[in-house]
């Protein structure tokens, strides 16, 4: 006698209780014993007696999130196997993590080749379009793609999760309109082939509304199915000519979700898709272990602390035996997704790997590890199922640390994040698309202004440029242009496009102008002492003194974004104030080390000493929580600067003579 079993659910509670069907394969009692160890660290928690054919887990309080195994004895292989997820104990603490284990897909794979029984081989006539999940089977294939992140998350994870993370099943990301609820990250880690509506519905609304997303894995999202009976039935036709729902729900249909009729590409939730990735099957599969990313982009965050440069490989044997890519195009060997397959048009490529040739083996594409902003949201991909397996690569595991610290990190309104280099740059400034930088060598360098590392490109002469400003879009009073301040204080313009040349002589900026900035049809000027002054960006123009150098600390460089002026002070802090005479500064966010700064697209982008440019949201970082009693506590964001009152009674001139300023002391009495 043998015995075979399953569990009435994916996933239960800690401190609930889990049905499980047992079923004898001779006639007669079923009699045996069950074994549940955490499938994470192998750690037997329970052992008893089975008799009668239901059996019932009453899953203590204090069992950790965790992914479960009963092996019920007498058995026989997979079928004697059940594997379920213990979720937190309602009412208990939340990690900041949250882990998704891709039960849908293993279900998916369960009998696969067996008339009516499994969903597989995808075009076999004979394949089933609906398969229960009241039967035995359906836990990991052999190769266990999702074993070796749980095992290195128990381990090694954020230090703020004391190196764990909750579970779910991703069945619960369906059924649990909550399922998120209290969560930073969410990860999707291996194989996770098969989602619902309602669960893409639910992740892309947690990541829109701030949560994180990081995909430690490939083949995400690939097929839409349907769960029916209570989640109990799941639906895949992968034919939309025998699927009912294609003529009156033609969205819901169960078939690749950038196929027609559905048409919402899985690249949209992930960055990433399976179109344009690869595929080594079969007695091939271990000639994956051969190949490696190519970095693209080093300076990003998620290679921090990994001493890798532009050009070198790493993760070598995690890619396989399926990889995710985007639509790619090269530029000055630069890899960038195109978007017109469906990728996000922030997403940043960081890595590639080239895999055209295993179309001798399965499918031929790409590989591409990358990040993108998806609302107040980020999505991390590693673009491979085989992630998990290459954890022992210091590198590899480096790269999961800081996305998964970074991702689950309590919520900001946003850290700066680099997305190129321009090593050189004196100035710099944002104007329609493009990204403009004055070098020290003379030369103007353009580049679009995305989130690709895109190299800056010759656009002209920029002879003794000291700042560079543009205005958010035109107005009667002056053009969309690009404006420059040279070393003798002359103010220069030119057309904001990148084939326009030369710069043509429009006025004079105060005396020692060391910033400028363009809003409301003003200009802003910023001296040497850290006086703003102001004046009409049309002619005939007079500047006059906006506001005298705040106290305690000196600004260095300004700009204006969304009609708000910016700058930087030598605290390295970013300050910000509305163009209003009588408005102080206050503190918007930490510099990170910039020295310069530039609005573009209504973000702030900056240069470090190093030469990356980086950018970031101009919304302030959220307060601290207050404690009773606290009502006068303010965040250090926000914070107004103690700066002196003037009254502006100095003028400059078209022709540069500098009028008096009332002095800080006058103003002060």
């Amino acid at each position: 006698m043998t015995l075979v079993a399953y569990a009435a659910a994916t996933s239960c509670r800690a401190g609930e209780q889990l049905d499980f069907v047992v079923s004898s394969t001779r006639p007669g009692p079923v009699r045996g014993r069950v074994t549940v160890e955490d499938a994470v660290d192998g750690r037997t928690v329970l052992s008893a007696s089975v008799t009668g054919a239901h059996w019932r887990l009453t899953v203590p309080r204090d069992w950790r999130s965790s992914l479960y195994r009963a092996v019920f004895e007498p058995g026989r292989g997979e079928d004697g196997e059940v594997w379920f997820v213990v979720r937190p104990a309602a009412g208990a603490p939340r990690r900041r993590l949250l882990l998704s284990v891709p039960f849908a897909t293993w279900q998916a794979y369960n009998r696969s080749g067996v008339p009516g029984e499994g969903l597989y081989w995808t075009e076999d006539p004979d394949r089933a379009a609906r398969v229960s999940f009241d039967r035995p089977g359906g836990g990991p294939p052999p190769e266990r793609w999702e074993e070796g992140l749980m095992r290195w998350l128990r381990r090694h994870g954020p230090a703020a999760d004391h190196g764990d993370a909750d579970y779910c099943s991703n069945l619960d990301l369906h059924l649990d309109p909550q399922a998120l609820v209290g969560y930073r990250l969410l990860v999707v880690n291996g194989h996770d082939e098969y989602w619902t509506w309602e669960m893409r519905d639910q992740v892309e609304g947690f990541v829109r509304a701030g949560g994180n997303l990081a995909v430690f894995g490939a083949n995400t999202a690939w097929w839409q199915m349907r769960l029916e009976d209570g989640g109990r039935t799941m639906v895949c036709h992968r034919d939309a000519a025998t699927d009912p729902l294609a003529s009156t729900r033609p969205e819901r249909t169960t078939v690749e979700w950038s196929s027609d009729p559905v048409h919402r590409p899985e690249n949209s939730l992930t960055g990433l898709s399976f179109r344009s990735g690869a595929g080594c099957w079969g007695p091939s599969m271990p000639l994956m272990r051969r190949e490696s990313y190519t970095v693209a982009f080093a300076d990003h965050w998620v290679f921090e602390g990994t001493g890798l440069r532009d050009g070198d490989s790493f993760a070598r044997g995690a890619l396989g035996y399926e990889t995710d890519a985007a639509d790619l195009e090269f530029a000055d060997g630069v890899p960038t997704a195109t978007g017109r397959d469906g990728t996000p048009a922030s997403f940043a490529v960081l890595a590639t790997a080239d895999l055209r040739h295993w179309e001798a083996y399965g499918q031929g594409g790409w590989a591409v590890l990358g990040v993108f902003r998806s609302g107040a949201g980020t999505v991390f991909n590693a673009g491979t199922v085989n992630w998990g397996a290459a954890l022992h690569d210091p590198v590899v595991d480096r790269i999961t640390r800081n996305v998964l610290e970074r991702l689950s990190a309590p919520a900001h309104a946003g850290g700066w994040t680099a997305f190129g280099s321009a090593r050189g740059a004196r100035a710099l400034a944002g104007a329609g698309p493009w990204l403009f930088a004055a070098m020290a060598d003379g030369t103007l360098g353009v580049r679009p202004a995305d989130q690709h590392n895109r190299r800056l490109r010759p656009a002209g002469p920029a002879p003794d440029l000291l700042a560079l400003a543009a205005p958010r879009e035109a107005t009667v009073d002056g053009p969309l242009a690009l404006y420059g301040v040279d070393g003798a204080g002359r103010l220069l313009a030119r057309s904001a496009y990148p084939e326009a040349r030369g710069w043509r002589t429009a006025g004079r900026c105060p005396e020692g102008t060391v910033g400028l900035a363009v809003c409301d049809a003003r200009f802003f000027a910023l001296d040497r002492r850290g006086t703003l002054w102001t004046a009409p960006q049309s002619a005939p123009r007079r500047w006059r003194v906006l506001a005298p150098p705040p106290a305690g600390t000196r600004l260095r460089t300004v700009t204006a974004v969304n009609g708000r002026l910016y700058a930087l002070d030598d605290q390295d802090r970013v300050l910000h104030r509305p163009p209003a005479t009588e408005q102080p500064w206050q503190v918007l966010a930490p510099a990170a080390g910039a020295t310069l700064l530039a609005g573009q697209a209504g973000r702030l982008v900056s240069l470090t000493a190093d030469g990356v440019l980086c950018s970031r949201s101009v919304v302030p970082s959220p307060a601290p929580t207050r404690t009773r009693g606290d009502a006068h506590h303010r965040s250090p964001a926000d914070q107004p600067l103690d700066a002196p009152r003037v009254r502006a009674t100095g003028t400059v001139g078209s022709a540069g003579s500098v009028g008096t300023v009332g002095s800080v002391a006058d103003a002060r009495r």
